[in-house]
Formats: C-alpha cells, structure tokens, sequence
C-alpha cells in the first residue's frame, strides 16, 4: 500500500517536471519566433530602403534629375540591370529632321494624287523608309512656358519660324516680339479676338451650361479658338493639315492646347462617331457641298445627337464680304444654297445665321429623318457598318445611322449628363451594354483604380501637381480613367485608343467628356516632335511586341516627347527590361519600381525621363 502510494508521487512529480519542461520549450519557441520575426522585418525594411535609394539608368547621363525634372525618390524600387556591351546606342539625326513628321512627310506626300487631298493625307514610311537616330531639338531649345502662360507665348527658338506673323499680320494671329511669339488671339473670321467671338456664339448657343464639353476644329490656324474654349470648359480636337501655314499645329501643342495633323480628304477622321458635342470651320477653306457633301456628312457622324455645326467665312454674310474675298455674289450664293441644302438632307435644322456666324443643330434621332428618306433619296442611311470604324476608313455618300429610339424626344444612345458630373456618370455606351464585357460596376473599379494609381504617381513625380506638365499621352487609353484622374490637374490628356483594340472604347472616352483618336502604334502618331510633356503607356508594348519591332515605337515616343519629358510605362518585368534594353540607347534616365500593391504583383512600373539634349547649329554640322 505504501508502496503503491510512494510510486503515485514519484508519477506526480514526472509529470510536474515534464510540464515544465514544455511550457519551458513552448515559451522559448514563441520568444524566438517573435525575435526572429521582428529581426526579418528590420532586414526588410533595410533592404527596401536600400533600394528605394537606388537608380537603374538607361545610358550614361549624368544629369541631376531633381535639379532638371523629377526627384525619383521611391518608396519602394527594384533595381534590374542590364551590363551588355552590345546595346544600340542612337545617333542624333541630322538638323534637317528636327521636325520630321514621318506620316505627313511633305516629299512622301508628292507621291499621291491632289484629288481630295489625298496627298495630305496619313502616308507612312516603308521599312526600308524607316530611320533609327534620334530627332534632335533646336539648338536654344527652351522648356516652353506653363499653362496658362504658355497660351499667349511660345519661345522662339523651340519653333524658329516668322512666317505666319508675316503672312497673318493683320488677322492677329501670331506676332513676333524679340525672343519670343505673342498669341493675340485673332483669327480670320475673329479680329477682335478669339474671346469676344466665342462670346458671340455663347449668345447664339449655351456655352457655358456644361452641356457643350467636346469641340472639333477643322483647319484651327494656331487654334487660338479652343485655346479660349478652355476657359468655359470646353476641350477642342484642333487639326489642320502639315503646314498648310507654317507649323500652325506645332505652335497650338506648344502653346499647350490639344491638336493634332489632319485633314478631312478622303478618308473618316480618326475618331469614332457621336464624339463632338461641337464642330466649327472659321474659314477653314473645305468644300463642304462637294463630291456629294462627303464632307459635311464626316462631319455628321462625329457630332452626337443634338450637336452643334458652326461654320463663319465664306460663303456665310457674302453680301459684306464678297469684294474681300474676291469672289462674286452669285459664286458665293449657289456655294451657301448648296451648303443649305446638304444639310437640309442630313435633317439639320439651321439655328441662327447672324453677322458672320451660322448654327445648324443635328437632330437628337432619326425618326424624321428617316421618314423624310421619303422626299430626299439621297443620302441615303448606311446599313450594316460598324459607325466608328476610322482608321483608314473611306468617306462614304450616305448617312451614318443613329441608335433606335422609341420616341421623337428621346437622344439617340442615350443623353449625357453636364460638365463635370459627365467624367464619372456611367457613359451610354456602358449602361446600354454595347462595348461587350464592360458593365458599369467594372467602369466604377477603373475609376477607383485609376485614382490610386495617380495618387501613388504623385508620389513618385511631385511635379506631376505643379504644372511642370500640359501635354499628355494615354498610349492605351482603355475606359479614360487615367485621364479622368488628372482632371484634377492643369493638364489635358489626348486618350488614344489602339485601332487594333479588341474592345472599342473610344467613344465611351467621349462620352465622359475628354478626347482621343485612333492610332496603331506600329506606326507614326500625327504630330510634329516635342509635342508632349508626359506620356502613359500602360500594357502598350504587350499588345505590340509580337506585331512589329519596339524599337521603332520607342523611337516615335522620343520624337514626340519633350526634352526632359517623362514616360511612364506599365508592364510586366521581361517587357520593361526589353524597353531598357533600348532605351539605354536613347539619353533616357530610367527607373524600375515596384507595383503600387507591391513587390508581389508581376507588373511592374518603369518612369523614364528624357535628357535634354539639342542639335548642333547649321555651322557645327
């Protein structure tokens, strides 16, 4: 007995000791671990700062970057370098290219008939045509004036050409003043200025109700109209064709205003239809009644149901300027009736005619329209055709058909919503469901999206709020949510969407209020170089690295981007690092940085800034 109860302690005692032992190891265990966990985040931290204090560089620069442009001080970076000996280096190309445009290049151009100006028209380079040097800015090359400064003066020396303060003296157009140009503000049509002429059009038609926000301007001169549309939050599409005067859209996107090179000959403008609230010709010199008044019904199928058609200049108020113009009465008369009468067959109704102005409004729908088919046989409605095609698309005779509606007071695809409520509204096109796999709670996550994604940009480029930049390129715009995001900025964005997209939402962009254009990036964009202050390329060389060489899209970004320009690309990291690769090449600065959700999410971010860097003068050659 006693022994079975000295056996029970000794039990107890083992047990006592074996307890301990584990709450012994047990607390050993969790102190470790909490030790070791706080050691591995201290390494990380240390790590990351590392790299955040850290630069890839594409080329041998040895620019002070936040002396010149950005401070690229990142939160947190990824440093991928690349130590080939065998990387292209660019040559500069010669002076003479230094405002090649290579889609409207005029000795190209000569090739191609005149009739309907196909010579002026979007021709671009063979690839034996194809050239590997860099565009070289002007020698005093300057950084341009900001915005809202940079509307009445440009430097000289950036666009070295007088000849329109010359040849427009008196229209007040351009002046030169010593080192710098002058925009008055005058026009053709506008010599008291741009101001007072968008005045008198407000007081024929609402400018300034938020129900006007997308404007189109064929043959803009210096685009002096939209750069004063600005103010009454108006957003123009300016384009005129390559130097018809003097680098006349050169000097509207150094003056920080949106335009691109363009002409209405025989192809669609490259935008989609229903976009423009607005169109306008001030003596824009275009034969709107000829060759079946094509032109007039281009202009019908970009203007959304309800919009607006100003025309000023000939023929309009003939009998006071008919001497001026050095035409005759009944020349300039048959020219308006016939005008008149395109138009009148389109079912436009003529809303004013005043002094130098007339108005005509697009119908909301075509229900009367297509009872009055009845009347006039021709133009007849298009059928079966996709209305937005505009990418080396042939102007047609016919009219381009609006969405069904079920009644005479009903817009046709849907009415927009007002300035500024319009840029986060649920676009028509979205709520009807016509661009396939967009629905409207996939629109509100883009929104959202896009707005952390600027934000966190904002952190990485601090100028990006200060007015360090104007003009801006969405290379791959998809739903406008990038653009919608920087509304907040002194900045306008040009959206463009790749012709070859699987997903057409060029004209959603619209519908939000801003603009764009088609554009296959296996060729040259319609702008003259150093337009562009920023551009975004997001997922752009995915889409195009099986289609054509890179190498020549990263040619074409550094033709249109400014000295000391910033570029920022959005990829996953075997792309960038071919985007690297070359741009090493180029006088780039770059940087690959982690995703905004961190280092885990495969695509990656790459900021690049160009160099400043300018030709040789004429002598120096």
């Amino acid at each position: 007995m006693g022994r079975e109860h000295g056996g029970g302690l000794k039990i107890s005692q083992l047990d006592s000791k074996r307890l301990t032992w584990i709450l012994g190891i047990s607390g050993l265990c969790v102190l470790f671990y909490v030790l070791g966990a706080w050691q591995n985040r201290a390494s990380i931290l240390n790590i990351s700062s590392n790299l955040s204090n850290s630069k890839a560089q594409c080329g041998n620069s040895s620019n002070n970057l936040s002396s010149k442009t950005l401070d690229f001080e990142a939160h947190h970076g990824v440093e991928i370098n690349d130590t080939s000996s065998s990387l292209q280096k660019f040559p500069a190309c010669p002076m003479n290219f230094s405002e090649y445009t290579p889609c409207q290049d005029q000795k190209r151009g000569r090739r191609f008939e005149r009739t309907m100006l196909v010579y002026r028209e979007r021709h671009c380079p063979q690839k034996d045509e194809l050239i590997r040097c860099l565009i070289p800015a002007p020698p005093k090359y300057k950084t341009p004036f900001k915005w809202p400064q940079s509307r009445d003066f440009a430097w000289y020396d950036n666009i070295p050409h007088k000849e329109l303060s010359i040849e427009k003296a008196v229209q007040n157009w351009i002046q030169a003043e010593g080192d710098r140009f002058r925009f008055p503000g005058g026009g053709t049509m506008f010599p008291r200025g741009a101001d007072a002429y968008i005045d008198d059009i407000n007081a024929l038609i609402p400018l300034e109700d938020g129900s006007i926000r997308t404007a189109v301007d064929t043959g803009c001169g210096v685009a002096s109209w939209g750069a004063f549309l600005l103010r009454r939050n108006i957003l123009t599409m300016s384009f005129a064709p390559r130097d018809t005067h003097e680098a006349q859209v050169q000097f509207a996107l150094e003056r920080g205003v949106p335009a691109m090179i363009g002409v209405i000959g025989s192809l669609r403008m490259p935008y989609p239809a229903r976009a423009f609230d607005m169109a306008h010709c001030s003596r824009c010199l275009i034969p709107w009644f000829k060759n079946d008044g094509q032109y007039l019904i281009e202009v019908d199928r970009v203007l959304r149901p309800g919009g607006y058609w100003i025309l000023s200049g000939p023929p309009i108020n003939w009998k006071t300027h008919y001497r001026g113009w050095a035409r005759t009465q009944d020349d300039l008369k048959q020219e308006q009736d016939a005008i008149e009468k395109v138009a009148e067959r389109l079912c436009w109704k003529k809303v004013k005619e005043k002094n130098d102005l007339a108005i005509w409004q697009k119908p909301l729908n075509h229900l009367e329209c297509i009872e009055n088919r009845k009347i006039y046989k021709t133009p007849h409605i298009c059928k079966d055709e996709n209305a937005d095609a505009a990418w080396y698309k042939k102007l047609e005779v016919c009219i381009t058909p609006l969405p069904e509606v079920s009644n005479a007071e009903e817009v046709a695809g849907g009415r927009l919503q007002k300035w500024p409520e319009r840029a986060f509204a649920i676009p028509p096109r979205i709520s009807r469901g016509t661009i396939a796999g967009i629905t409207a709670e996939k629109f509100e996550e883009d929104n959202k999206l896009w707005k952390e994604r600027v934000t966190h940009y904002k952190h990485i480029i601090p100028p990006l709020t200060k007015g360090r930049y104007r003009n801006v390129m969405d290379m791959n715009a998809k739903l406008g949510g990038f653009a919608a995001a920087m509304t907040k900025y002194p900045v306008w964005v040009m959206n463009v969407v790749p012709a070859n997209s699987e997903s057409d939402t060029l004209g959603m962009i619209y519908e939000r209020g801003f603009i764009g254009t088609y554009q296959d990036w296996c060729e040259a964009f319609s702008t003259y170089p150093r337009t562009y202050d920023l551009i975004h390329a997001d997922g752009v060389f995915s889409i195009y690295q099986d289609r054509c060489d890179i190498t020549y899209i990263l040619l074409e970004m550094d033709r249109i981007l400014r000295p000391e320009g910033t570029v920022i690309f959005r990829d996953t990291v075997d792309v960038l690092v071919n985007i690297q690769k070359i741009a090493q090449g180029m006088r780039w600065t770059c940087r690959i940085m982690d995703h905004e959700s961190g280092p885990f999410n495969p695509e990656k971010i790459l900021f690049a800034v160009k160099d400043y860097w300018t030709g040789k003068p004429a002598e120096q050659q």
